[in-house]
């Protein structure tokens, strides 16, 4: 299997496989294909777990099936492109080297990786529309490509560094890496019912990728241009 990424503001990434090679996505990400690419709905991924499996990942954002695209009798092209304007990244996945993601950062990736919720924590309506804060665990083995909002800014933690980050600008970290949300107080802003600012602290050691476009800022910036429902 060969994949390349290419774009800048909304890329893609293209797999060319060879006869039996596979990668696996959520339905809705498939953007292009050759027709010797045979599709196969599953909910079970990487020995993922059949169904609580499934639930888990539609919980976590994700769908609750995902689609397994295999090259029949010769070379096959397959292609999925960013949703929002930012990047692709490569993940490479191993038994001990998983990823937290956020909730709709999983884009493709081989065919032995396993996608389950890893975190999920209300924070009110005010900060995620009253979805609460959710991440996905990716483990398993292979390649995984992650979509993120915007440019990416990364750090590598020490063990014991920490990082305070909004949780709309967590995009990806290394599962070496501990993770909670904390209230900073004394902060009174209507967005989040003035109850004080939600952060996520991020400890080390493990590398960190945030995000700059957030889902909330996004929204946001598309509302005044959304129609408006009549009443």
């Amino acid at each position: 299997m060969r994949s390349e990424i290419t774009g800048t503001t909304l890329p893609i990434v293209t797999f060319t496989l060879e006869p039996g090679e596979g990668v696996l996505a959520e339905p809705d990400r498939l953007s292009w294909m050759t027709p010797n690419v045979a599709m196969r709905t599953t909910a079970a991924t990487g020995g993922a777990g059949g169904l609580l499996s499934a639930i888990g990942r539609a919980i976590s954002g994700g769908g609750l099936f995902m689609t397994e695209f295999t090259a029949e009798g010769s070379e096959a092209l397959v292609a999925f492109a960013a949703t929002v304007p930012g990047n692709i990244i490569e993940a490479k996945v191993a038994p001990g080297r998983g990823f937290l993601i956020h909730r709709h950062g999983f884009l493709a990736g081989s065919m032995g990786l396993s996608l389950s919720i890893g975190v999920q924590q209300s924070l009110g309506a005010g900060v995620f529309g009253g979805n609460g804060f959710v991440l996905q665990h990716l483990t398993g083995s292979g390649s995984a490509f992650v979509e993120l909002g915007g440019e990416i800014v990364s750090y590598t933690l020490q063990p014991g560094q920490e990082l305070l980050v909004h949780p709309g600008h967590v995009g990806m970290f290394e599962e070496s890496v501990s993770f909670e949300i904390t209230t900073i107080s004394g902060v009174k802003n209507v967005l989040f019912g003035g109850d004080g600012l939600f952060l996520a602290r991020l400890r080390g050691p493990g590398h960190v990728w945030l995000q700059t476009l957030t889902p909330a800022k996004l929204a946001h910036a598309l509302a005044p241009y959304m129609p408006q429902e009549r009443r």
